[in-house]
């Protein structure tokens, strides 16, 4: 997904700290089971209640754009499926716990 999606050119994502989130966010865990088959497709997949998961090129565009800093803090209200969070969290550290430990 990340070569193909993110960084391929005309999409052009450099950032290697969003390329890397990308790559460990398992997005197949934000997406219903019925479409984890579609999951690394790049576009926006229904998570219920008229409510999307953003498509990944979005998901890393945003970030970049961001480029939030280590020690910033991220309030991210109306998540939806929680996936844009989870590769925030990525970059971020939070009382000396790993930003990884949501990762089972």
């Amino acid at each position: 997904m990340v070569q193909e999606q993110l960084s391929a050119p005309g999409r052009d994502i450099k950032n290697r700290l969003v390329l890397d989130a990308m790559a460990t966010v398992p997005r197949h865990e934000f997406v219903p089971e019925t479409l984890r088959t579609f999951a690394y497709w790049d576009e926006p997949l229904p998570i219920g209640y008229g409510q999307t998961i953003s498509q990944p090129f979005i998901v890393a565009f945003m970030t970049e754009q961001l480029n939030p800093k280590p020690t910033d803090r991220i309030l991210e209200i109306g998540t939806g499926s929680g996936y844009q969070a989870a590769i925030l969290s990525l970059r971020q550290t939070s009382r000396g716990r790993s930003p990884k430990a949501w990762i089972s």
